[in-house]
């Protein structure tokens, strides 16, 4: 069974993007095309709750072999988009400080993993991530993903600093 939505995205004002990408790329080392994460479009810090997203369209680069005349958005992107949003949650508003230029965010785990329904183009997949702990090295987040209004995703995000 699915868990209770960390958030009512109708509450939201998801019209508006908060960050883009270029405010992304100060944050992150991914980017062109493997960049799952395009903006965040909600920031509750003192909660450590975030909203994220990435256009799903017949054109990206994985849609045409997976699957070849039904192109579905891979699981694994779906947790690397969410490994994201977390990896820039905690780079941008947990750290102590500004972290050291070879220093690298990146994804170390993932626990209670979920796959709930499918991810087709045309539709905005919408993330969400709940800062569960942090410490100076590692983070733990809850992540869910919403497309056409259901769950499609949920699980446990680990990340590190390398």
């Amino acid at each position: 069974m699915a868990s209770t939505p960390l958030i009512d995205l109708d509450s939201l004002d998801l019209s508006k993007v908060l960050v883009g990408p270029q405010d992304l790329d100060a944050y992150l080392k991914q980017t062109g095309r493997f960049r799952m994460l395009e903006g965040i479009l909600h920031q509750d810090v003192e909660n450590g709750l975030m909203v994220g997203y990435r256009d799903i369209t017949a054109d990206d680069w994985w849609a045409k072999d997976h699957i070849p005349g039904r192109p579905l958005f891979p699981g694994a992107l779906q947790i690397e988009a969410a490994a994201q949003l977390s990896a820039y949650d905690y780079s941008a508003h947990r750290c102590d400080g500004p972290l050291a230029e070879d220093a690298f965010v990146g994804f170390a785990g993932v626990d209670k993993a979920r796959f709930r329904g499918s991810v087709e183009p045309a539709c905005r997949l919408y993330l969400i991530t709940k800062l569960l702990r942090s410490s100076k090295r590692m983070f733990r987040y809850q992540a869910q993903a919403i497309a056409n209004g259901k769950m499609v995703f949920e699980a446990e995000i680990l990340g590190v600093v390398f």
